[in-house]
């Protein structure tokens, strides 16, 4: 059987085998091995920077010829210094015998300027890159030598001063024809930083991401930048409080209509939020808010009247909302809603009932989070449940005072269920798991702890092929 079938033959059926089949490929022969190996085309490594095993790791890449994307990660906590030195010789590794390689991510620690270039020259397909940098920064005209760079990701670390701050306006001969742009541990000072603002392309970016960030460089080059953006689809603060108001009031002023989904978590401002909603131009179709402190009624009316084309809303933490602010949200959303996350909503503690209310008014709801509302009882989910016939999605998370009755209930209403999650509910019991298992035909994935899987339920997962997942 080995001899009579040819190499692209083997090829092909090892990427179709599943992750835990494919495992014991390399195990039946020599040759298997090597196919296997050259087949892959998606790495993943956690490595150790006090082990000494660079030769083998660059033996071992130059083993996979069809190799696309590759991410390498650390589990050291060793000095900067050492870390440094370890993922440049990383780098200059992966730059002798991945040719092919279109997907960076480097998380072992920041790199220095010359493997950096060496990279550029020997891997000239990378669309994407992920890479850590150090304080002072060095400067990011290295960019320019990545022709085919798309997706950015900057992580700074480090608690050195910039050494100068003279060139941050030059702009470079290339322009970035940046898709996605994610910046990580900015602070105020980093005026190098500067230097994407006037080198980036605003008619290519589409995704903007900024997370734990104290500055953006230079505000002016930031601001001149935002404000020409005309294709920008996504945009996600993250614990970017001193300057998300920043942010919205250059995104409101902007009247970008390309912006269809916002994600601010940890960090806000109640006016600056007020004023994006009253003033933009755009027209979300998915909010993600996490605002345990700056999120009130207000944002939520000025929401269901400013958003009405929502598809996906998504809450978390948001104590200081009312029932009655979500119920008249939902009521304005009611029409194209699909996606609803409640997590940790301090109104169903205080507020008992509303949620049935509220599921009247969205019929179109196909995917609900309700996940870590450990107040949430099973009179109010069976009465909520019921009004969402075209649920696919469920996550009960954490909601450990839910019982069985709970899951009958899920059952008996909602027939399309794909997706259940089902952890940490204590309350739930090996029989009502089973049940929704055995009585729910569409469902395609079950997260939940091991020790509440039935012999019977194990086994018709298997026959239906149901995924499982702890």
């Amino acid at each position: 059987m080995d001899i009579i079938l040819c190499d692209e033959l083997l090829q092909e059926i090892f990427h179709r085998l599943p992750p835990p089949s494919s495992s014991a490929v390399s195990l039946v022969s020599k040759r298997w091995r090597h196919l296997l190996h050259s087949s892959l085309s998606s790495l993943t490594l956690r490595l150790s920077p006090n082990h000494p095993s660079l030769p083998s790791l660059t033996s071992f890449l130059s083993l996979h010829t069809y190799l696309f994307s590759l991410s390498l990660s650390s589990s050291s906590s060793s000095s900067a210094a050492a870390t440094t030195e370890f993922s440049d010789s990383l780098l200059i590794s992966i730059s002798s015998v991945c040719p092919n390689l279109t997907h960076l991510r480097l998380s072992t620690g920041p790199v220095a300027l010359f493997p950096l270039l060496s990279l550029s020259t020997s891997c000239p397909h990378i669309s994407s890159l992920s890479i850590i940098l150090s304080r002072p920064l060095l400067s990011l005209h290295f960019l320019s030598s990545f022709r085919s760079l798309k997706n950015l990701n900057l992580i700074l670390i480090g608690n050195g001063s910039p050494d100068s701050i003279s060139d941050h306006y030059t702009s470079s001969s290339t322009e970035l024809q940046l898709e996605s742009l994610c910046l990580s541990g900015i602070r105020a000072g980093d005026y190098e930083l500067s230097w994407l603002w006037n080198n980036c392309s605003y008619k290519a970016l589409s995704k903007l991401v900024f997370e734990n960030c104290e500055g953006v460089g230079d505000n002016h080059s930031f601001a001149n930048f935002i404000q020409r953006l005309k294709n920008l689809q996504e945009v996600e603060l993250k614990t970017c409080r001193s300057i998300i108001a920043l942010i919205l009031l250059k995104l409101a002023e902007n009247r970008c209509d390309s912006l269809s989904s916002m994600l601010i978590y940890d960090g806000g401002s109640k006016e600056g939020l007020l004023h994006f909603i009253r003033e933009t131009n755009c027209n979300l179709q998915k909010l993600d808010l996490r605002l345990p402190l700056d999120l009130d009624d207000s944002h939520l009316f000025e929401i269901g009247t400013k958003f009405t084309q929502l598809h996906v809303l998504r809450l978390q933490s948001c104590s200081m909302v009312t029932g009655e602010g979500l119920k008249t949200l939902g009521l304005a959303l009611s029409d194209n809603l699909e996606e609803l996350a409640l997590t940790n909503c301090d109104v169903i503690k205080r507020q008992n009932g509303f949620l049935v209310e509220l599921a009247q008014n969205l019929p179109k709801i196909k995917i609900l989070d309700l996940s870590y509302n450990h107040m949430l009882l099973d009179k109010e989910f069976v009465s909520m449940i019921s009004s969402f016939k075209d649920l696919r999605k469920l996550k009960l998370r954490g909601c450990n005072r839910l019982t069985n009755a709970s899951l009958i209930s899920l059952c008996k209403n909602c027939k399309h269920l794909e997706s259940i999650d089902m952890v940490y509910c204590h309350g739930i019991q090996v029989e009502g798991v089973e049940f929704v298992i055995l009585n729910s035909p569409e469902l395609r994935k079950v997260q939940v702890e091991d020790r509440k899987l039935s012999e019977i339920a194990r086994r018709w997962m298997i026959n239906k092929f149901i995924e499982v997942q702890p």
